[in-house]
């Protein structure tokens, strides 16, 4: 901080009684010359000057001073420097932050646009999908400008973090994350927590009860899924731990006898299950709730959540984490704990159905349509365990899945 001296320029008016002896001859009937000693009072005006060096905004000094006057009297005076409020002209530039983003802007535009404008810092976002917003990051190596990578689920964020592109986060980052929510080695945090559902035409009464129960022949051409789709890509990373490899392989080579209809990703296979182009859709629980809140109950499709505890009732997170060559750590981990403050929890669980990853005792709510998290019967699985989504891309090219 720049050092300013402020020049204090006080004048006191001391009123002082100042014993000065004067001589005056009075006249007298007799010889003899009386003395008369008179106490006059004396107005003394005095201008201090003091130069105060002020390394912050407020002047706060106090002088105390005993002045000699010359003469046979010493008179005391007391200079006092009282505290002075000092406005201060500093140009404070609160900096940039540059945010490569996996998840889209129509979902959290609004959450990083009120960043932007409660701190004034000037936010610059690359918009895209979460495995090629990582790979960039890769390739840019340390000429990387990004300084916080969001993710749409655990996998991007545990790519860049096996390859060393995430700093590890201080603990009061980290502690403000419920323990699900987040990694062992505390090198990224999760934002908003989904649950993996399987999404249905409404008035279905034959629904599974597993994932395995949809590699029966009866579900041929009426199945939807998105093997590009990095949510799908993690569900399966976790089926691969919790199955292993060759159950995992095997229930895909399953479905794909089925003949799955291929979508982009999540939105379009709620829309199809609505319009009864497909049965069911593989996708994550809030784009039901998306579609609800436009078109109201009497959109055509539902949610099950499914309740063996397998990978088909997986909780998932979006996360974010700083790149271990940002410029702007100061910034990003403001935006961190911006993004986990009650504001934006709050955010998540009102406008966007996900469900929030700070504690219950915040007080965030979670949205009356979407089932309490501690209803549901999830797998017991880590974040860390969602990492691995280049060994299940590799599993899918092998079976052509993708290109």
């Amino acid at each position: 901080m720049t050092v300013n001296r402020v020049r204090v320029l006080m004048t006191v008016y001391l009123a002082a009684f100042a014993l000065v002896s004067a001589v005056v001859f009075v006249g007298c009937t007799t010889a003899d010359t009386e003395i008369v000693e008179v106490i006059k009072e004396v107005v003394v005006e005095k201008e201090v000057v003091k130069e105060v060096e002020v390394p912050g905004a407020t002047v706060i000094k106090e002088v105390v001073k005993e002045v000699e006057v010359p003469g046979a009297t010493v008179i005391k005076e007391v200079v006092k420097e009282v505290q002075v409020p000092v406005t201060q002209v500093v140009d404070l530039d609160p900096g940039k932050l540059v945010i490569y983003s996996g998840r889209k802007e129509s979902l959290i535009g609004n959450i990083v646009t009120q960043f932007e404008e409660v701190t004034g810092i000037e936010v610059e976002v690359k918009w895209g999908k979460t495995f090629p917003m990582a790979t960039m990051i890769i390739e840019e190596g340390a000429n990387s400008p990004a300084d916080v990578y969001i993710a749409q689920d655990p996998g991007g964020l545990g790519f860049l973090s096996n390859a060393g592109r995430l700093h590890t986060l201080d603990s009061d980052i980290t502690d403000r994350v419920v323990d699900w929510a987040k990694p062992d080695d505390n090198s990224w945090i999760g934002l908003s927590g989904r649950s993996r559902v399987l999404v249905h035409t409404n008035g279905m009464t034959d629904l599974p009860v597993t994932l395995n129960d949809l590699t029966d022949p009866k579900w041929k051409g009426k199945l939807g899924w998105a093997p590009t789709n990095s949510s799908f890509q993690t569900m399966v990373t976790g089926m691969r731990k919790l199955w292993g490899e060759a159950e995992t392989r095997q229930w895909l080579e399953d479905m794909l006898k089925n003949e799955p209809i291929i979508y982009p990703k999540n939105t379009p296979q709620v829309a199809a299950a609505a319009a009864e182009e497909i049965s069911i859709g593989l996708v994550n629980h809030y784009y039901l709730h998306r579609f609800m809140a436009e078109e109201g109950t009497t959109f055509n499709a539902r949610n099950l959540y499914m309740s063996n505890g397998g990978p088909g009732s997986l909780i998932m997170v979006a996360g974010a984490g700083i790149v271990d060559t940002a410029s702007n750590v100061d910034n990003a981990e403001m935006f961190l704990k911006f993004m986990t403050s009650n504001v934006a929890q709050q955010y998540f669980a009102g406008q966007i159905y996900e469900y929030p990853v700070v504690p219950a005792e915040n007080g965030v709510k979670t949205h009356y349509l979407i089932p309490d998290l501690t209803t549901l019967n999830t797998p017991e699985i880590s974040m860390s365990d969602l990492s691995d989504l280049e060994g299940t891309a590799a599993i899918f090219k092998e079976l052509g899945m993708l290109d």
